[in-house]
């Protein structure tokens, strides 16, 4: 039986708020602490795309899951955090990098542990590097950025360490810069005020936190030889674009981009997951995610198994094989 922490988050609103409602219901009803099973989803912060797409999937699997189940969303400072807080069996399940999600398996985080018990679910869509300048800025290049006041993200966010490997391929690190560490919508607020110059976030299109700014700042190309560089060095990262008018009056923008994963624990039992699998791949889970965000619309089953970097958990591997996509 898994434990029904009550789980911390913040400014609930549409699905999150109703199964927020449910949960206190069901907790203060008779014997229902015993009974309920409350799946924990790690998203993100609220200006970016783990935050609309992990409320949208917690509202699919407590819509239409199994009486006794209910998934919940809560925010998080991204990739990291959520990885650590699976391995701590803070949560059950997360949104996460892939890079991040294979580093914390193969103990390659800085300062932390091998996560072994990592397990994935499915492979969900592209997440796209956002270089934001000042539009009055001197910057048209990530090369710029030299002697610029530059936010990387928070620590605990998988941004960090992309804008980490975009400073290194082109030759720059946080010696280089005037960094500093806070979330986009935050970055985007200090940016406005011409206390910052730019800020790099990872994050699947449209961003929030982007959009907010309008003409205020441009999108800059990550692109050239430094990029074949990152690639190089780092094969989970792949070549993408921000296309034209994602976010109005920007052009299509070169970038780099990684695939963001749903991840599970390996100690959640095989059957949980399996539900958990079905119902994610569900018509209903596909029709709250095409009408609730624009990434939503990306999350396709035949591309479920596309660059995944650790194991599957046995309960996806189960729904796959009888789905014909496993041998």
């Amino acid at each position: 039986m898994m434990k029904s922490n009550r789980s911390r988050t913040h400014g609930p609103s549409g699905p999150l708020a109703a199964v927020l409602l449910l949960l206190a219901a069901l907790l203060v009803a008779p014997g229902a602490a015993a009974e309920t099973r409350v799946l924990r989803v790690g998203t993100g912060g609220v200006g970016g795309a783990y935050y609309p797409i992990g409320t949208l999937i917690a509202a699919g699997l407590s819509d239409e899951a199994a009486p006794d189940l209910l998934a919940v969303a809560q925010t998080s400072n991204g990739s990291v955090a959520n990885v650590e807080a699976l391995n701590g069996g803070f949560i059950e399940l997360a949104l996460a990098q892939a890079n991040i999600v294979d580093l914390a398996h193969r103990g390659m985080l800085p300062d932390r542990p091998a996560m072994t018990g990592l397990r994935t679910i499915a492979n969900v869509y592209v997440e796209e590097m956002h270089l934001v300048a000042a539009r009055d800025a001197p910057i048209r290049s990530p090369a710029d950025l030299r002697g610029q006041r530059v936010s990387l993200d928070e620590p605990g966010s998988g941004s960090l360490g992309d804008a980490r490997a975009v400073l290194w391929a082109y030759g720059l690190d946080e010696a280089s810069i005037r960094p500093e560490y806070v979330k986009p919508d935050l970055a985007v607020l200090r940016l406005l005020e011409g206390r910052l110059d730019a800020f790099f976030v990872m994050v699947g299109t449209p961003a929030p936190a982007v959009a907010q700014a309008g003409p205020a700042v441009r999108l800059i190309p990550i692109d050239g030889p430094p990029v074949q560089r990152l690639l190089e060095r780092y094969p989970t990262y792949q070549r993408t674009v921000i296309g034209a008018e994602t976010y109005p009056g920007q052009p299509m923008i070169p970038t780099i981009g990684v695939g963001a994963q749903l991840v599970t624990r390996a100690d959640l039992d095989e059957e949980t997951v399996y539900e958990v699998t079905r119902i994610f791949w569900s018509d209903r889970t596909r029709r709250l995610l095409d009408a609730g965000h624009p990434k939503g619309r990306e999350i396709r089953l035949d591309r479920a198994l596309v660059g995944l970097t650790i194991p599957l958990h046995p309960g996806a591997e189960r729904f796959y094989r009888e789905a014909g996509m496993l041998n």
